[in-house]
């Protein structure tokens, strides 16, 4: 390796140690606030973000792969955040083509009134979008519905109607924006714990955080200090004020993962009223079948949440209305469970489907900058109304926002679906020559899966990966697609990541552990 590795962690973390004072600190490391990073080092920010874990570990890794405009946001009449999506949609799959790709939804009609109904809605959908539509919405019989959902229950079918939305890849997505990021010349730490805020005379200066590989103390100084913390808001806002009222009401969203059998072809499905009023989405990504999601109130949060049993049958029970096949718990190769972090209602309880999905910028006593709320496929704005906020305070000078054009890490037009290799986009052939110098890495990591030992590598040299979850959870998604697979494989993983970070063979132990233990929220 002759030139210098921009992504080596030690280089990563003297370099910021290097630093007396930063114009932007970020807590967080998920959607969110990798994009607050961005917007902020791409318009010449000295820039420095803070993830406690991995990059995405929480609610970016887990959600349901659609970057989409939210049908169900149209029918609360919420037309701004429709239009709104639509265009960050828009921006998103021509920024990282090689992870976001345009996918047909059907809405499978089973009452004479539904085709119509779904078709104008949809109609105002398109309209919305505008020259960033995807395509346009159209009403098919039910001899088209049959033959594009070959597992549709046929019983009383009468039709369908087909819509475009994006789908796409989100940790991929979070790597490569951290990647851009240190490109541009941020500093993007993951294993970084801020345990404090740093503040004096009332006014926040910057933070104190661990390193967690180390346990080494750091204290960083910086003019605008952001808290893109997601479920865990409000754990930072304590140490600012312990006895700061709740922000954030965490909404558990869980989704079941099958074998493309159950939807052999190449459109989703979108079922709009379930039991309890929410839509659930089956989607084909990686050639497998994501089914979700659910809406569970829950009191507290953990960076493992572990999908609740009527959560799984509800999932099951909705999914097989709509089956010829029925699928049955055998079938599920993963589950996940991912927190949204809802804005916490000021007086009662509200039914989370309707507790705002836009996001909110807040300013405390102190002038620590909080944003909340959201969703993937608004990062990009979101982002920019954090970093404008800050420039409104007067905590930074004026500069305009860098975004909107701006290609994310990888960035390949029309990437070949036939290799699972595309989500690398421009970097595929850098794995590609990874195994020409060592053919061993061309192997496989497991057999049922496509996923290669040169992955682990580069995640390891080039993705920020530090340990076994990161690389078989958010770098290849071998967790989420098959957990079992991933369990067998973690030793293998283990290994390689060992010799790439210079660990002994207690760490390579203690991977596996740790590994199998996480995992164990993923089967059934």
């Amino acid at each position: 390796m002759g030139a210098k590795n921009i992504y080596s962690r030690k280089s990563l973390v003297n370099s910021a140690k290097s630093v007396e004072k930063w114009d932007v600190i970020v807590i967080g490391g998920g959607a969110t606030g990798l994009g607050v990073a961005l917007d902020s080092v791409t318009r010449g920010y000295k820039t420095l973000l803070l993830e406690q874990v991995d990059f995405a570990k929480g609610t970016s890794s887990r959600s349901t792969k659609l970057v989409h405009g939210g049908v169900r946001y149209l029918a609360q009449g919420n037309i701004d955040l429709v239009k709104e999506a639509l265009y960050e949609r828009g921006l998103l799959s021509k920024n990282a083509p090689h992870l976001v790709k345009n996918q047909s939804f059907i809405i499978p009609n089973y009452r004479w009134y539904e085709g119509m109904f779904y078709t104008v809605g949809l109609k105002v959908y398109d309209f919305l979008a505008g020259k960033l539509s995807l395509g346009k919405s159209l009403h098919i019989n039910k001899k088209e519905t049959m033959n594009r959902l070959e597992t549709i229950r046929r019983d009383k079918l009468k039709g369908g109607v087909v819509y475009k939305d994006g789908q796409f890849d989100d940790s991929r997505l979070a790597v490569n924006v951290a990647q851009t990021c240190v490109e541009q010349g941020a500093s993007v730490l993951n294993y970084f714990k801020v345990n404090n805020l740093v503040i004096d005379e009332n006014q926040i200066k910057g933070v104190s955080a661990k390193d967690m590989e180390t346990g080494e103390n750091h204290q960083f100084f910086g003019d605008a200090v952001i808290n893109a913390t997601g479920v865990f808001t409000d754990e930072i806002l304590r140490m600012e004020n312990p006895d700061a009222r709740n922000m954030v009401k965490p909404s558990q969203g869980v989704h079941l993962v099958f074998d493309k059998s159950f939807l052999p072809g190449d459109d989703a499905i979108m079922i709009p009223k379930t039991e309890d009023g929410r839509v659930l989405f089956a989607v084909p990504w990686h050639d497998k079948v994501i089914v979700g999601t659910t809406d569970t109130q829950l009191d507290e949060h953990s960076l493992e949440p572990v999908a609740l049993e009527e959560e799984i049958e509800f999932i099951l029970k909705t999914f097989n209305n709509y089956l010829e096949k029925q699928v049955t718990r055998d079938d599920v190769r993963s589950i996940y469970a991912g927190l949204r972090p809802l804005a916490a209602p000021k007086g009662g309880s509200e039914k989370s489907k309707e507790i705002s999905r836009s996001h909110k910028v807040l300013v405390s006593k102190t002038g620590l900058i909080t944003i909340t709320g959201g969703k993937w496929t608004t990062f990009r704005r979101m982002a920019q109304d954090t970093v404008d906020k800050a420039i409104a305070l007067g905590k930074l000078p004026k500069k305009e926002c860098k975004t909107v054009d701006l290609k994310i890490h990888g960035a390949k037009e029309n990437p070949d679906l036939s290799n699972h290799l595309y989500i690398y986009g421009s970097d595929q052939p850098e794995i590609q020559n990874l195994i020409k110098e060592d053919q061993s890495l061309g192997e496989k990591l497991h057999p049922r899966l496509d996923f290669l030992k040169a992955e682990v590598v580069w995640a390891a040299r080039h993705e920020l990966a530090r340990t076994v979850d990161d690389v078989l959870a958010r770098r290849v998604r071998m967790l989420f697609m098959d957990s079992k697979a991933a369990i067998e494989c973690a030793p293998e993983v283990a290994k390689i990541l060992a010799k790439e970070l210079e660990k002994d063979d207690v760490w390579v132990e203690k991977q596996i552990a740790d590994f199998k233990e996480i995992a164990s929220h993923y089967t059934i």
